[in-house]
C-alpha cells in the first residue's frame, strides 16, 4: 500500500476520471494503491450538489414531474405567462406547489454514491451528485487549514491557567516571572502564554502588562502581488540586451513609479532615452491596471501606428506595477504594438537616465510629500518646465528641442507639453504653489 496518507490533486483527478469511465472503488484503489475503503470515504466526504438539468430540460427535482404524472399548470408567474404549459417543464415552482415532494435517485445510496459514470447523467433532471477532484481539492485544504488554527486547549485547561496567571499579572508580576514560578503547574513556555494573552483568553489583558503596553507594534511589510509571476521569463535584461542587438534601430523607453506618500497617488514616468524628454502620469494607486489603463489610453490618443512608432521597445523594474506585461504589449484584439523587459533585481543603474530624471521632479515635488494634491494640469506644467531645461549631453539643448526636432510639435501638444523660455523655469517648490 501507498504510505502517503493524504491524497493529492493528481490523485483526486485520477479518481474523478475513472468515475467518469465508471470504475469501481476497487479498481480506483488498485490504481492509486490505496485501500478502495479510501476511495469510498474520500468520495463521499467531498460530493459537490449541483442544481442543473439536462440537455432541453430545466431542473426539477419533483417525484410528480420526474414520473411525469404532474399535471399543474400555472403555479408561477412564469408558466402563468405561458399557455397550456405544465409546471413540471418550468423546474422553478417547486417552492410555491404544494404538490412538491423531492425526489432521489436510488442509485445514489450505494457505490459510487455520485452521478460521475451513470449513463443517465447527460438526461436526467433531477439534482446531480458529482465527484470533482478541484472541489474536492478546496475542500481537503480549508479542513487542514482549519485544523492548523486556533487553540488546542480545553476548557478546564483554560481555566486552571487563568487561574494562576491572571490573579498574579493584576498584581504586577511579569509574564517570564509567572512562567518561571509556576512552570510544573502551567506546563507552556512564555511565548505560548504571551500568545493566550494577546489573544484575550485569559481573564487579564495585555493591558496589565505594562511593557507590553509601551511597545510600539510592529509594522507589517506589505506584500505587493505580481500579477503574472512568470511575467520575467523571456524578458529579464539579458533577453532586454539580446533583443537590442538584433534590433539597433528600435528606441528604449524606459518606466519608473515615483512615490509621494507611502501607499498615495503616484507617478508613473515615461522616459525616452535618446531625446531626454519624460513624461508623468499620475495614478491613484499603484497597482497594474493604472499602468495598463494610461497605455491604453495613448494608444488610443496616439493612433496605433504613431504609438508603435513612439514604443517599440519598454524597460521597466520589477515593481508589481509593472507585472502585467501582456496587456501592455497587446492591444484589445490581440495585435502587438511594443515589446517589454525588466533590469536585474536590484539595479537600477540599468536605467539609469530615467533615474537621473527624477532628480528634477524630487527638486519640484520633495520626497515624503502627497502627490495627491496636485493635479494632472500641474504634473504636465512640471513636466514641461523639467523639459525645457538645456542639458549638456545633449549639446545644450532641451529634451523639448530634442523631441520636437525629431517628432514635431503636433505630438508635444498631445501629451500637453509647452516650451517654457530659459530664464521663466522654474525647478523649485515654489512652480506649483
Amino acid at each position: 500500500m501507498n504510505k502517503q496518507k493524504h491524497l493529492t490533486l493528481d490523485s483526486r483527478i485520477t479518481i474523478e476520471t475513472m468515475l467518469n469511465n465508471g470504475e469501481s472503488f476497487k479498481s480506483i484503489g488498485k490504481f492509486l494503491n490505496k485501500d478502495c475503503s479510501t476511495i469510498s470515504k474520500e468520495v463521499k466526504n467531498h460530493i459537490s450538489f449541483e442544481k442543473i438539468g439536462a440537455f432541453g430540460k430545466s431542473f426539477n427535482d419533483c417525484l410528480l414531474a420526474f414520473q411525469r404524472k404532474c399535471s399543474a399548470q400555472k403555479v408561477c408567474l412564469e408558466c402563468t405567462s405561458r399557455n397550456n404549459r405544465f409546471c413540471w417543464s418550468c423546474g422553478k415552482c417547486s417552492s410555491s406547489c404544494i404538490l412538491y415532494e423531492k425526489y432521489v435517485c436510488p442509485k445514489l445510496a450505494k457505490p459510487p454514491y455520485v452521478c460521475n459514470g451513470c449513463s443517465e447523467r447527460y438526461k436526467c433532471s433531477l439534482e446531480k451528485r458529482l465527484y470533482r477532484a478541484s472541489y474536492a481539492q478546496k475542500e481537503y485544504e480549508l479542513v487542514r487549514r482549519e485544523s492548523r488554527s486556533g487553540f488546542a486547549l480545553s476548557e478546564n485547561e483554560l481555566k486552571q491557567m487563568d487561574d494562576i496567571v491572571s490573579p498574579l499579572l493584576l498584581k504586577g508580576q511579569s509574564l517570564h516571572h509567572i512562567a518561571v514560578h509556576h512552570a510544573d503547574e502551567l506546563m507552556k513556555s512564555e511565548r505560548t502564554l504571551y500568545a493566550y494573552i494577546n489573544s484575550g483568553l485569559f481573564t487579564a489583558r495585555n493591558i496589565d502588562m505594562p511593557r507590553t503596553v509601551r511597545m510600539r507594534p510592529r509594522k507589517n511589510v506589505s506584500k505587493n502581488l505580481k500579477v503574472d509571476r512568470a511575467c520575467r521569463i523571456g524578458r529579464d535584461f539579458s533577453s532586454f540586451q539580446s533583443y537590442v542587438e538584433k534590433h539597433p534601430d528600435l528606441a528604449v523607453r524606459q518606466l519608473d513609479s515615483v512615490e509621494g506618500v507611502k501607499g498615495g497617488t503616484v507617478l508613473l514616468t515615461i522616459h525616452f532615452v535618446e531625446q531626454g524628454l519624460q513624461l508623468a502620469f499620475l495614478r491613484q494607486r499603484n497597482d497594474s491596471q493604472s499602468v495598463i489603463d494610461i497605455f491604453n489610453r495613448l494608444y488610443l490618443e496616439l493612433r496605433p501606428d504613431i504609438f508603435i512608432d513612439l514604443f517599440p521597445v519598454l524597460l521597466a523594474d520589477n515593481g508589481s506595477e509593472f507585472s502585467n506585461p501582456s496587456a501592455i504589449e497587446f492591444d484589445a484584439q490581440g495585435n502587438p504594438r511594443t515589446k517589454m523587459f525588466y533590469c536585474n533585481p536590484s539595479a537600477p543603474y540599468q536605467k539609469g537616465s530615467c533615474e537621473n530624471n527624477h532628480e528634477m521632479i524630487r527638486r519640484i515635488i520633495p520626497k515624503g510629500e502627497d502627490i495627491g494634491q496636485y493635479t494632472q494640469e500641474q504634473i504636465d506644467l512640471m513636466m514641461s518646465h523639467i523639459n525645457s531645461y538645456a542639458r549638456k549631453r545633449l549639446g545644450n539643448k532641451s529634451p523639448y528641442e530634442m523631441f520636437e526636432f525629431q517628432y514635431g510639435k503636433e505630438l508635444l501638444d498631445v501629451f500637453h507639453l509647452q516650451k517654457i523660455p530659459a530664464d521663466e523655469i522654474i525647478l523649485s517648490p515654489e512652480l506649483l504653489k
